[in-house]
């Protein structure tokens, strides 16, 4: 089985291509930043992986995705190699994307990734640490 889930951070904004012909297709290409979930030496680390989208997937990235978009995509590893200018065989690895989508909200986006949730006060709880339920609320809620 060769499956892959992602989460990061676009590096850039994706470069789109079409292919020539009558039944030209889109072939999307960016970056991702794949935080590590530890930190080496107190540092925050990343890996930065080579993706691939064709067709309405690449048209996706092409209209909705930019620097700095938090997203997730499911895929597979794709390798391959070529020869250099310089006679050197290059090996490749690239996802190719099956599914993306957004990871955060606009709001959080637009934030920088912090939250801006805000908890309940402890003052407006009992001493149990169930919130108080103002009077007459009964008549407000959609169920019995």
């Amino acid at each position: 089985m060769n499956k892959v889930i992602l989460m990061g951070r676009l590096t850039r904004d994706p470069e789109v291509r079409y292919g020539a012909g009558e039944n030209s297709t889109a072939v999307a290409r960016y970056t991702i930043a794949v935080d590590h979930r530890c930190k080496r030496d107190g540092e925050q680390s990343a890996d930065f992986i080579g993706c691939v989208a064709f067709g309405r997937n690449a048209e996706f990235a092409e209209k909705y995705l930019r620097q700095g978009t938090k997203i997730v995509l499911t895929g597979r590893i794709q390798t391959g190699s070529y020869t250099n200018r310089d006679g050197q065989k290059v090996y490749t690895m690239d996802i190719v994307v099956e599914e993306q989508e957004f990871a955060e909200s606009k709001a959080a986006a637009g934030n920088g990734g912090q939250n801006n949730y805000s908890r309940p006060s402890a003052a407006s709880s009992d001493a149990d640490g169930f919130m108080n339920i103002p009077d007459g609320i009964d008549d407000e809620l959609p169920f019995s």
